[in-house]
């Protein structure tokens, strides 16, 4: 058979690399072809890839690829307890998320290095009538490295249907502390579950493919069965925001770090949220879920639970995270 030349554009618009490899039947049930830009179209499929790897003492940007509407400035080197490690804010140039858009962001991380990644502001999934829309993140963190992966909350609107996927390779000498958080909606304008659907997917894996973890998100608020609905124990207990972050490090005992994360939330989040920790399997991690109504409250959780990962692996005091 003959090999398939690439599109104008070459590979990185081909659908075989920003499509997700399997979409959720929950997501997959919108498909549908847009009466405006179809998927595929100029601006509708977004790609950023970086790679970071340490040169004389500090983490430094080697390789950078970046397609509208994904972007990034610059790393930058604000913490002055920890002057090598590199913090990068990934950006969008459009307001949000549209119906047909396709973003795919891969992140690399050499042997050693330090790093902090977040998003510049909360990102929105905009209204849609066709289709859905789909994130696909890849990272990889080799040996020694340590990685902060924590973008600010996604903000699913009115009949949105938006799929995102979270694939790790980690090696067994890294450290990875990576967060997802989801709200209802815009709840500033008592918009609560309006979305279609909300699915998020995070495998994490060894360089040999061993499965270390795997977390499934489905938010399905107007679908009909056992499994569907928001509002359950198992899903948000009929609250408005849904956070989670996981914590895999070789550093210190599983327990130690357990009991940090628990500490850190239980005396000022205990009569306010409903949070619980738990040990990964094989223990490799921590694992960390938590449900809430009050968004500042949820974000200072965040900040306290990442804040005392940060203190308890590195050994200095985080800093203020710098958000515009």
């Amino acid at each position: 058979m003959p090999v398939k030349a690439p599109g104008p554009g070459g590979y990185r618009l081909e659908p075989d690399f920003y499509e997700p490899a399997r979409v959720p039947a929950e997501v997959l049930h919108y498909a549908g072809t847009p009466p405006s830009l179809p998927v595929g179209s100029p601006g509708k499929v977004g790609v950023l890839q970086l790679a970071f790897a340490q040169n004389g003492g500090r983490t430094e940007l080697v390789r950078h690829y970046q397609k509208s509407p994904l972007q990034i400035m610059r790393p930058l080197y604000y913490n002055t307890l920890r002057p090598d490690m590199a913090y990068t804010y990934l950006m969008s140039t459009g307001g949000g998320i549209l119906q047909g858009d396709r973003l795919r962001t891969d992140l690399s991380f050499g042997p050693g290095t330090s790093a902090h990644v977040t998003t510049q502001a909360h990102t929105k999934v905009y209204r849609m009538e066709h289709d859905y829309a789909s994130s696909v993140t890849n990272i990889e963190v080799e040996a020694d490295a340590y990685l902060e992966y924590l973008p600010d909350p996604v903000v699913p609107f009115v009949d949105s249907r938006f799929y995102q996927q979270t694939a790790v390779v980690l090696d067994e000498s890294a450290t990875l502390l990576l967060g997802e958080t989801v709200y209802a909606g815009r709840l500033a304008r008592g918009e609560r579950h309006a979305y279609a659907v909300y699915a998020s997917d995070l495998e994490v894996r060894r360089p040999d493919g061993r499965l270390v973890a795997l977390d499934r998100v489905r938010l399905c608020p107007g679908a009909s069965g056992p499994s569907s609905g928001v509002s359950g124990l198992g899903v948000l207990a009929d609250h408005d925001v849904l956070a989670m972050l996981y914590v895999f490090t070789p550093r210190v005992p599983v327990a130690v770090l357990a009991d940090r994360l628990h500490a850190a939330l239980a005396e000022d989040f205990g009569d306010t949220l409903l949070f619980g920790v738990s040990a990964l399997p094989g223990d490799t991690g921590v694992w960390l879920r938590l449900v809430g109504n009050d968004t500042v409250a949820v974000a200072r959780a965040n900040t306290a639970a990442a804040s005392a990962v940060h203190e308890l692996l590195t050994g200095v005091n985080a800093p203020v995270i710098r958000k515009s």
